[in-house]
């Protein structure tokens, strides 16, 4: 099974709806506080909010997943441009076959050719860097797309249920110390669904780490995406569900603000501006959300993008509206019970 075909198997199954946790994310839980005297104007209510020194029109990441094959340049070409058009920012999908198989490199730099002044973030997976990345790789990997970011993603628990995985994740620690070190751009480490704890985060703030994305379980299950691929043959479908909450994960990550100075994205089952609004008030700086980004993308490309990010948009103006608040930097605690 080539990387190409993986990650072609990967799109599919994640836009078919069949793998999603069965759990929650926890956001269920929690209700926003209405308020029946605003005392705000909708006309002077706006989305934007900063991200690392950077202002952008709604607290929305597109999070990584696209790449590596001839489709998939179109996906990033479509999401790309949208994110030119709308002051978005988003990151490509896993940059190592990119390292390993040059001629996938298209399927990448149309992200940079299609959004000449958007916001874009690198990525590769955390086992790729034990033994340390050289600083050629790493050069490749940003100027590809010429990017403002570059994305570490973490993801032990895919890893394991993919037949043809990485088994070794001793010395990911201190590859991601190294390339902080070495990374002229800030480093965002992310997890692909199953979350990151504060143990976990704190370790990656000590040794550099300027954004963490909890990217916790309650949206798509990459064991199940994985235990349903085809080239699976013996599946282990009792990690399905294994993870920690979206929700716990934000909670625990965001004590960690008050020692160390890092922004929090929240992310994993982010499937509105409900999802949005609940996770600014329990204290994430910015949120992201991939699935329903490719789905709509797919389904009808650059329209169904736009009217999905129309809805969103629409639906945190009321949220703010109806919580008093005029900007989603206002959100904290007390507007969620």
């Amino acid at each position: 099974m080539t990387i190409k075909q993986r990650k072609k198997d990967h799109v599919e199954l994640t836009t078919s709806g069949e793998v999603d946790y069965l759990s929650s994310t926890g956001f269920e839980q929690y209700q926003l506080e209405h308020n029946a005297l605003p005392e705000v104007n909708v006309e002077d209510i706006s989305t934007e909010i900063e991200l690392l020194d950077h202002r952008f029109s709604f607290p929305l990441f597109i999070s990584s997943m696209t790449g590596g094959y001839v489709e998939a340049g179109s996906v990033n070409a479509i999401i790309a441009e949208f994110c030119e058009s709308y002051n978005l920012p988003f990151g490509v999908g896993s940059q190592r076959i990119m390292l390993e198989d040059p001629e996938t490199a298209s399927s990448f730099s149309v992200a940079r050719e299609k959004a000449p002044n958007a916001f874009i973030a690198a990525n590769i997976g955390g086992a790729q860097l034990v033994g340390g990345l050289s600083k050629q790789d790493l050069n490749l990997l940003l100027d590809i797309i010429k990017a403002n970011a570059i994305i570490v993603h973490l993801n032990p628990l895919q890893e394991l249920m993919q037949p043809e995985g990485d088994r070794n994740f001793k010395g990911i620690e201190e590859g991601i110390k190294q390339l902080c070190e070495d990374s002229p751009v800030p480093v965002i480490v992310k997890e692909t669904g199953a979350g990151i704890s504060g143990h976990v985060a704190q370790r990656l703030l000590e040794v550099g780490v300027q954004v963490i994305d909890v990217a916790g379980a309650g949206g798509t299950s990459w064991a199940k995406v994985e235990n349903k691929r085809a080239s699976n043959k013996n599946p282990d479908n009792t990690f399905d569900n294994w993870g920690l909450l979206t929700t716990d994960c934000i909670i625990s990550v965001q004590q960690l603000q008050q020692e160390y100075d890092f922004e929090l994205i929240a992310s994993g089952g982010i499937r509105s501006s409900h999802d949005i609004a609940k996770s600014l008030c329990l204290g994430a700086d910015f949120a992201a959300s991939a699935q329903p980004v490719i789905k709509a993308v797919v389904s009808n490309g650059f329209e169904g993008l736009e009217q999905l990010f129309t809805s969103w948009k629409k639906q945190l103006i009321t949220i703010l509206a109806l919580l008093g608040c005029e900007q989603p930097s206002d959100l904290d605690s007390k507007y969620i019970k």
